[in-house]
């Protein structure tokens, strides 16, 4: 059952998004005529209230964000420049939700823009995104970015890692553990003590392949025991999609709305890991694309997004009750 939320303050697209303490976060993303923003907002799902946050150092959308040690760290994304051009961004920026307050992090190896982004205890991984070299035109002749590196958060070190299969941008990063479909599903656990039980999967994205833009709804599997991708027989997207969202919920991998060839899609799924099936859920209120995806306690929130001809942003927040 889907309901509508008070609206965010500032309509917006590509937001990086987390939640903390009960609380949902947004951080920057693309306003009206996609102008980057600067601004956070924080939702009390409890009072149903946004109210704002310390502004980042750093004007951004496309960045991503996750929480390590009751920090957030927001990192890369971009803007564009009065000239027409693209800046894509190595940078990483720590938010104290405690202190409202914000700190310097240590930056990239390489600038991502729109990449996929997963967490692993201390370990903050960041998969392909825009191809540093797309920033004359944007993403209609963007080939994409195969680079992949992770953060260890306890050294403050970037580290290269194995890179994508298939290089894309707009994709979306998660956390499954060892046996994904094993009683348990996705709860991201140790299986057995030095092994680590947790893969980080990248699903769907978009590339130019020289005929057009492709979207995908491939899922690639990182082990990072073995600093190797790999592929589950049967394990896909149940369509192609780009600027998802995605978000683990009580074991289940839920997908809502993205663009493909078809348009921004309404649709939305779960994948059940013990029946490896996807069932259909109530579609969203419109087509929705590059939102925030954010579950707290037994709801999953989607917030701001892109809409019907993708130029349009949303301030509208809607909440999905699983039944």
């Amino acid at each position: 059952m889907w309901t509508a939320k008070r609206a965010l303050h500032t309509a917006r697209s590509h937001p990086a998004t987390v939640s903390y303490k009960g609380k949902i976060y947004v951080f920057g993303g693309g306003g009206p005529n996609f102008l980057s923003l600067d601004s956070v907002e924080v939702y009390d799902p409890r009072s149903d209230q946004w109210s704002w946050g310390a502004p980042m150092p750093t004007h951004r959308s496309g960045a991503v964000a996750e929480v390590v040690n009751d920090r957030i760290y927001v990192i890369g994304g971009g803007y564009k420049k009065p000239d027409g051009k693209f800046r894509f961004l190595p940078t990483v920026e720590i938010y104290d939700p405690g202190k409202d307050r914000w700190e310097k992090g240590p930056d990239m190896l390489q600038p991502h823009d729109y990449p996929g982004v997963a967490v692993s205890e201390h370990h903050i991984y960041i998969m392909g995104g825009h191809h540093p070299d797309a920033t004359e035109g944007g993403p209609s002749k963007d080939p994409g970015f195969t680079f992949c590196e992770v953060l260890d958060v306890s050294k403050g070190v970037w580290a290269e890692i194995a890179p994508l299969p298939v290089p894309r941008f707009a994709l979306k990063g998660i956390v499954l553990n060892l046996s994904p479909f094993s009683k348990g599903g996705l709860r991201g656990i140790k299986a057995e003590v030095g092994v680590s039980a947790e893969k980080v999967l990248a699903t769907g994205g978009v590339a130019f392949t020289g005929q057009g833009l492709t979207e995908y709804d491939r899922i690639d599997i990182y082990d990072p025991d073995r600093d190797a991708w790999t592929q589950e027989a049967g394990l896909s997207l149940p369509w192609p999609a780009a600027a998802h969202g995605v978000c683990i919920y009580q074991g289940g991998l839920y997908i809502f709305g993205g663009y493909s060839t078809e348009g921004i899609h309404t649709r939305a799924a779960c994948y059940d890991p013990g029946t490896k099936a996807w069932k259909t859920l109530s579609p969203i209120d419109k087509p929705r694309a590059a939102m925030g995806v954010v579950p707290i306690e037994e709801t999953i929130y989607l917030a701001g997004g892109w809409e019907v001809d993708g130029r349009t942003v949303m301030d509208t927040v809607i909440a999905y009750l699983p039944g």
